[in-house]
Formats: C-alpha cells, structure tokens, sequence
C-alpha cells in the first residue's frame, strides 16, 4: 500500500480508520498536497501534532468530496480515515512533509464478547445522555468496532492516539469499556449535582468534576 511516500498533514487531531473528518484547507503547502492527492487519487496521513513533537503512529485520509472551492484558492473538503500507519523517515524537499511509512496492521487474536458488549453497551448510554437516538445496527461494521466506538467516546487526544496505536482489538475494547464506564459514572454524579442546585436552594457549593 505505501510503495511511494505519502504526503503528511500534521494536525492537532487523531483521526480513526472510517472517521469523517471536515477540513479547511488555506495554507499553500496543504493546497497543493491536496491538489497532488486529488489529480493521483492518493490519500495523505494525518498525525497529531502536539506541542512537544509528531506522533509515531497516523492515519491515511482519503479525501471524500470537495465541499467548496473559493476563489482565493482556499478549500472545504471532507476526508475519510482509512489506515493506519506508523512513520519510519520524514521527508521535507517539498512544500509539505512526506514520508516514507508502513502499515500497522492487527495483531489478531479473539476480543473478550463480554467487553465488546459492555463496550458498546456503555457508548449507547453516553449517545442518549447527549440527546442521541443510539441503535445496535449502527455497531455491525466491518470496521473494528472500537474504532467506531472511539469517535465519540469522550475521549481526550492523548487517550485517543493510544487508542490509535493499540495493536489488538480485544485491548482497545477493554481500554474503552473501562474508560466508559468511569466516564458514565462522572457524568451521573454531575447532573446529580446540578439536579441538587436546581431543587429546594440547600446545596451550599459543588465540588469540582472533572467531566
């Protein structure tokens, strides 16, 4: 898959295999990368950038559809995450970063039915306390469900790039089941709290939670 270098875009996100992800594009480096990705069909990487370095481990963006075209150049696109890669050398004798990359592929091995249910029991929950109609169907993916979970787990971008570099979904599974169901716990108490506030006037203070 990655018999040439791919063009990388390094951002302060972590984009997950089969999530959608909006992008304004309006630096020249990045319009030409797309540019170069839309006339070879190519897809470019995105690694999280923090503010100490570049992540190790990305994910190829296939760019969907172009949203908008503006007149100074600038463009609104819609990019997919396909699949993940980990960077062995970065290149920069073009307007944007390239690298030479391989695939990070599964490790196999069976995922724990009981944790994949908690799992996708515990993501349902926190979809309807956000407002959300969540249905079953929506976890029957080809997709590692885990992946499909971590979009919209509540989680922060450092616990999402270990999400992105767990080489087995039986661990990211538990990873999330347990990081939903501390989530879910918080969550309760606050709007316990703010329940409490809006009631009969005695609570003297609310303690700070960390939601």
């Amino acid at each position: 898959m990655f018999d040439e270098r791919l063009p990388l875009f390094p951002l302060g996100i972590v984009l997950l295999p089969g999530e959608p992800v909006p992008l304004h594009i309006f630096e020249p480096r990045y319009k030409e990368m797309v540019r170069v990705c839309i006339d070879g069909d190519r897809p470019f990487g995105i690694v999280y950038a923090s503010e100490e370095k570049l992540a190790d481990v990305g994910c190829t963006a296939r760019i969907e559809r172009v949203a908008a075209r503006y007149e100074d150049g600038r463009l609104d696109i819609v990019a997919v995450g396909e699949q993940r890669f980990a960077v062995d050398e970065i290149h920069r004798d073009l307007e944007y970063l390239s690298a030479n990359v391989h695939a990070v592929e599964d490790a196999g091995g069976e995922t724990d039915t009981a944790a994949r249910e908690t799992a996708i029991a515990r993501h349902m929950k926190l979809l309807e306390m956000a407002g959300e109609a969540p249905s079953p169907s929506r976890y029957d993916h080809s997709l590692p469900v885990s992946f499909l979970i971590g979009r919209n787990a509540g989680l922060d971008l450092s616990e999402k790039q270990r999400l992105l570099e767990m080489a087995l979904e039986s661990e990211r599974i538990q990873f999330l089941a347990n990081h939903l169901g501390a989530l879910l716990v918080r969550l309760e108490k606050a709007r316990e709290y703010r329940d409490l506030a809006r009631g009969d006037g005695h609570a003297s203070g609310l303690p700070d939670l960390d939601v």
